[in-house]
């Protein structure tokens, strides 16, 4: 559809929306905050006016009136609207008065509001916006108390998030508004200007699992994680790479083919045992397990999962590889992420749960190609011909991006190339600002010199995500270029408070164990409001070096049996997360809306387009699971 014009002089705030998203300006869009921070976010990006919040401009003076006043009647018009949201009461003052003037000017040449000529349509726009923002809190973290107000509109929310993976309602392939973990400490753009949400337009398909996973009764920002790292392979041999049969090809003066990454070294489970033994009598547990790029061959993932469920272990990520599943057709490469279903860290290990994880899969995008130059680097020209360009035989399939909510930090996995693709994908990990960035790679030493320390860099700077970035110790060892000495350095870890640290794996060590603690940190915006502190950081602050036990705890490591699947799906058990948060708020602070919030867990919330003119809602979430909640405590839900 074209952009309507206004007499003739261009797009106006209402064309450039709907020309976005396909729908019009209406009051409508107040029901829901999220809606209104998507409007204002499409009409500051294709104006530019947002600039005039970070610097004066035309006839704009910003923040109106005193700074400290504006970014109180913002923080208030924002509680004050979530609150009233679910009981569907007016909308506060501040709001309805700026919302007005976007109205009479919805048809308004968007020039004037691009030069600043218009102030107070400028003034609506981004007060608007931040008081969108600020009602958004607590809908992906960064809710600092609440007085049990808004929990049933955050649980709405939260619960849309997980099903469509946006908090808009408008549809996600149109305009996505995400959570935001953490704010950048700077920066000059439209994204700068909010701290609870951003917003995209990408083809990038976003999934949001909210796993609790935390210790119990602790502070959650004094929590810690045991990251133990597996830097295996521990040894990559020449034959580990292979052709593909008949896929080179002769163009030009540039050949190409194919090669497949399989490694002779099998995953030595026995092994795995006593490193976790080991590991046990350093720390009080070891939280997560971390294995670098291809790994893990998929068939060998149910018996690791139940290997580290007998040692407490809560999470799992690793590199997986897959053999092809019939000819000519090019393997999978991802993370898998595993969660134990206790979803409980910390404690003394009573026994296996003896149930299936949950399981979430990030894929990689990007190919490998191995040049000549990298193939001189791995002393890999016997498997290789070095005059030959080796592309990675694997499936690239369309882009997404999986953010997992661990309580209040937040991770996702970039594997191997797509850290250094400055894409959508990328696009969307620097609005979101993930707690930690977690990149699994076959490569090299993670020296600060080489590329993923760079990328890695970009980060954490921008949103200033602590990255992680693990490789096999046999990649580390092959890398020899131009005659050096192999470097042991398996893993570098990057974040805004200490800058970037090498880790080494020792002579004897067969593995690293790395605890990261959380504090507090800043949000701030651009756009006026005053910072606070209700964000987490995450910086790490021991190294340790792990040698393999003498011998494993004497737990049965008999045949791994099919487990039947968990009685949740991944996005359910993210539902039911919101749900139960919703409870637990009103349960601590407005006993008396306890009742409200289980009905409407029975609801749903229904779409902008259900909305207007069709009513009809989803099914209830609660309604289908209500023999599950009556039935003795699940291990994992309890």
């Amino acid at each position: 559809m074209p952009p309507a014009t206004y007499d003739g002089q261009g797009p106006t705030p209402a064309s450039v929306w709907q020309a976005a998203t396909g729908l019009a300006i209406t009051d409508v869009i107040l029901d829901w905050p999220p809606d209104l921070f998507a409007l204002t976010h499409v009409i500051l990006e294709r104006s530019q006016a947002y600039r005039f919040a970070l610097t004066p401009g035309g006839q704009l003076v910003w923040p109106p009136g005193q700074r400290i006043t504006w970014s109180d009647s913002v923080l208030a018009a924002g509680r004050e609207w979530s609150g009233r949201i679910a009981a569907e009461g007016r909308a506060p003052d501040l709001l309805l008065d700026a919302w007005s003037i976007l109205s009479e000017r919805a048809h308004a040449p968007l020039e004037r509001l691009a030069t600043g000529s218009d102030p107070r349509l400028g003034e609506a726009v981004l007060t608007l916006h931040a008081v969108a923002d600020e009602a958004c809190a607590g809908l992906g973290g960064g809710l600092d108390a609440s007085d049990g107000q808004g929990c049933t509109y955050r649980a709405r929310g939260r619960e849309l998030l997980a099903r469509t993976g946006s908090l808009a309602r408008i549809p996600p392939h149109r305009i996505r508004v995400l959570p935001k973990s953490r704010t950048p400490p700077n920066g000059t753009s439209l994204g700068s200007l909010s701290r609870y949400v951003g917003a995209q337009r990408s083809e990038v398909d976003v999934r949001w699992h909210n796993l609790p996973v935390r210790r119990r009764g602790s502070d959650p920002w004094a929590e810690h994680v045991n990251f133990l790292l597996l830097p295996w392979p521990l040894r990559v041999r020449e034959s580990d790479f292979r052709p593909v049969e008949g896929s080179v090809q002769h163009l030009a003066n540039e050949p190409f083919g194919l090669f497949e990454f399989t490694p002779s070294e099998p995953l030595d489970l026995d092994l795995i045992e006593r490193i976790l033994v080991a590991a046990r009598e350093e720390v009080d547990n070891v939280d997560s397990v971390v294995l670098p790029e291809s790994a893990v061959d998929e068939r060998d993932v149910p018996g690791l999962e139940a290997l580290l469920d007998r040692h407490g272990v809560a999470v799992l990520h690793t590199g997986v590889r897959q053999h092809a599943t019939e000819p000519g057709r090019p393997a999978g490469n991802w993370v898998h992420t595993g969660v134990n279903p206790s979803l409980q860290k910390g404690e003394s290990v009573p026994g296996p749960t003896g149930e299936a994880w949950f399981h979430i899969r990030q894929n990689k995008h990007n190919r490998w190609l191995l040049d000549e130059k990298q193939i001189y680097q791995y002393h890999l020209g016997g498997a290789l011909h070095p005059h030959i360009r080796w592309w990675e035989s694997m499936e690239v399939p369309r882009r997404s991006l999986s953010v997992i909510q661990f309580g209040e930090p937040t991770l996702t996995t970039l594997v191997c190339e797509d850290l250094a693709q400055n894409d959508g994908v990328a696009e969307v990990v620097r609005s979101v600002g993930p707690t930690v960035v977690m990149t699994p790679l076959l490569d090299g030493p993670q020296l600060p010199s080489r590329w993923a320390a760079r990328y890695a860099s970009v980060f954490a700077d921008h949103p200033g995500s602590a990255v992680l970035t693990v490789t096999s110790h046999g990649m580390a060892q092959r890398s020899r270029p131009n005659g050096r000495e192999a470097s042991p350095i398996v893993a570098l870890w990057k974040d805004p408070v200490r800058g970037a640290r090498e880790i080494p794996l020792e002579p004897g060590a067969q593995a690293v164990l790395l605890t990261a603690c959380a504090a507090r940190t800043i949000r701030r915006t651009r756009d006026g409001r005053l910072p606070i502190e209700n964000g987490i950081d995450f910086f790490d602050v021991g190294v340790h070096q792990v040698r393999a036990a003498s011998a494993g705890s004497g737990s049965s490591s008999s045949q791994v049996q099919t487990r039947p699947p968990p009685p949740l799906g991944i996005e359910e058990v993210t539902i039911l997360t919101s749900w139960a948060e919703a409870l637990a708020e009103a349960l601590v602070s407005a006993p008396e809306c306890l009742e409200a919030v289980l009905t409407d867990a029975r609801t749903g919330y229904p779409s902008v387009e259900q909305r207007a003119p069709n009513e009809s809602g989803w099914p209830g979430f609660i309604d289908r699971y209500e023999q599950t909640l009556s039935s003795p405590p699940h291990p994992g839900l309890g």
